[in-house]
């Protein structure tokens, strides 16, 4: 099995939130063109130390990406780096943090929020370090890569989700319409990525709090979606861990790795 993988990253997407409020790709369920799988994030539950998690399938306190606050590279093997290793081409349009645990660190705006440098783990791309850069605009940054490189892993990871529940909290007009509106966005993209032969994963890290802010072990900071979409996915009823994301996109590229990875998600 050797497929092109995009996987999103919705910044502090909650679960139930997820699940009420994005109806085209529930649109996507009821066609049985899509799946949903609910998730439980990692601890802390915080985005630096998930990004890795994600990436990585390295727990928070395994990897000592404990707080947002730790600025290094990872000291494991990623997605990126496992493709890049294995002469795949990596992608990402994404929050600074990202290009700081892969690429180089501190990150510099100037050298670095837009990167080709095919000696990097993530051989090309755009960064942000504003948590209210449009998500329209961080797709448009992604899906330019798509077509300009083509590459066989891309990340995209808008941020106005977290943004809003960090202004409004998880219980919130602006925070479940902004939820609606990645949604919207996404409807646009799609097809056009599936056509392009890609294998989609659209999750997140963390969810949100009415307090404003996420980190500790309510069900709401931790419960977190999972849709897969494309015809390697069995769309069956399977448990996946947070820390098997990183192996089943490894699977889904056809990489050797020694990433855990989830049973009866695949259909081969």
């Amino acid at each position: 099995m050797q497929n092109k993988v995009i996987l999103v990253i919705l910044d502090g997407l909650n679960y139930h939130v997820a699940h009420d409020c994005m109806g085209y790709l529930q649109g996507l369920i009821e066609q049985k063109r899509a799946a949903l799988y609910q998730l439980q994030s990692e601890l802390p539950s915080l985005s630096r130390p998930l990004y890795e998690c994600l990436l990585t399938g390295v727990t928070p306190t395994q990897s000592g990406i404990v707080s947002n606050n730790v600025i290094r590279l990872s000291h494991y093997d990623s997605i990126f780096s496992l493709a890049k290793q294995q002469n795949r081409v990596t992608a990402a349009a994404a929050y600074h943090w990202v290009s700081e645990l892969y690429n180089r660190a501190p990150y510099d705006a100037v050298r670095d929020r837009v990167t080709h440098d095919e000696s990097l783990n993530i051989q090309h791309g755009c960064f942000y370090h504003w948590d209210h850069y449009p998500d329209e605009a961080l797709i448009l940054d992604g899906d330019y890569l798509r077509r300009q490189y083509q590459p066989d892993f891309l990340l995209f990871h808008p941020m106005n989700i977290d943004d809003m529940g960090h202004k409004f909290g998880l219980d919130s007009s602006e925070y479940r319409n902004t939820a609606r509106h990645i949604d919207v966005i996404l409807s646009h993209f799609i097809d056009n990525w599936l056509e392009d032969g890609y294998q989609i994963l659209i999750t997140s890290d963390h969810g949100m709090n009415n307090d404003k802010s996420h980190g500790g072990i309510l069900e709401c900071e931790r419960a977190v979606p999972l849709f897969v979409i494309g015809e390697q996915f069995s769309q069956h009823d399977a448990p996946i861990k947070q820390t098997e994301i990183c192996g089943l996109v490894c699977q889904l590229l056809g990489l050797e790795h020694e990433k855990p990875y989830p049973q009866g998600v695949l259909t081969s």
